[in-house]
């Protein structure tokens, strides 16, 4: 699994830097459970930028979508957020 990992943020880190002009703003967006602290754990992640995090709860309240606006300097630093995130119990990136 950590091969395949590794291909798809190779792949991506390839087309970020075919798309896009950095330093950008780049959008995450992830979905975790609300019975955690899983919340905190993605606002944690940013803690320290100039991120803006807009919270938005599921119809049924089970769960809470984080959409996060960060300017970065480089695939990279996007690759980097994601890696970050996948240890957090739960989460979905999208």
């Amino acid at each position: 699994m950590v091969n395949e990992r590794e291909a798809f943020y190779a792949k991506l880190k390839v087309q970020l830097g075919e798309t896009s002009k950095f330093p950008s703003d780049y959008m995450y967006k992830f979905i975790v459970p609300v019975t955690g602290n899983q919340v905190q754990e993605v606002r944690d992640l940013f803690s320290g930028t100039n991120a803006e995090i807009k919270l938005k709860k599921s119809k049924t309240g089970k769960y809470e979508s984080l959409s996060i606006v960060l300017q970065v300097k480089s695939p990279s630093e996007i690759i980097s957020y994601y890696k970050k995130a996948e240890k957090i119990k739960g989460i979905i990136s999208l």
